[in-house]
């Protein structure tokens, strides 16, 4: 199975206070903690919102604004034109994604449970995407039970959204 890594990183980072993806985590930033946890286990990583130093650049689609579907409707439709079969995505505020996530996922559609950002989506849903921001259905937890994505209970580590959790990590 060859499989987009996608990354999330195009938000406004409203209740962190600054780019959520450059704040510095153990003297690395955020975003790339997510790049080394995906890298191993995907082809291709590519992240939505942004360029990134040997990452893939991923437009949202249909435009910028729309929240992680947006994200994940953008990252579909690469996958699909690439000859990707599926995307595992994640928020750039995830830095402690376990080495065996594509496989807790396989397989799509799966969402880690609670974690709605945190998914394997076939690209073959990318057309389903479309029609979800189209009704501007944009919630990943509607999204989720609309195209039947099964969710696994798997611990995947912090979920960073507040300055303090990277000043004061442990």
């Amino acid at each position: 199975m060859r499989i987009l890594g996608a990354i999330f990183a195009g938000g406004q980072s409203s209740r962190f206070g600054s780019d959520k993806a450059v704040a510095l985590l153990d003297g690395k930033p955020l975003l790339q903690h997510v790049v080394d946890a995906l890298a191993p286990q995907v082809a291709v990583v590519g992240v939505v919102g942004r360029g990134w130093p040997d990452c893939t650049r991923i437009e949202d689609w249909p435009e910028p604004g729309l929240g992680p579907l947006g994200a994940l409707c953008g990252a579909l439709r690469f996958a699909a034109a690439h000859g990707f079969d599926a995307v595992l995505s994640a928020g750039c505020d995830q830095p402690d994604l376990p080495p065996t996530l594509a496989a807790l996922l396989r397989p799509g559609p799966a969402v880690i449970a609670n974690h709605w950002l945190v998914g394997l989506w076939p690209s073959s849903l990318a057309s389903l995407a479309e029609q979800q921001l189209s009704r501007d259905q944009r919630a990943m937890r509607r999204w989720a039970a609309v195209c039947g994505a099964r969710p696994v209970a798997a611990a995947i580590g912090r979920n960073i959204n507040d300055y303090d959790q990277v000043t004061h990590p442990h």
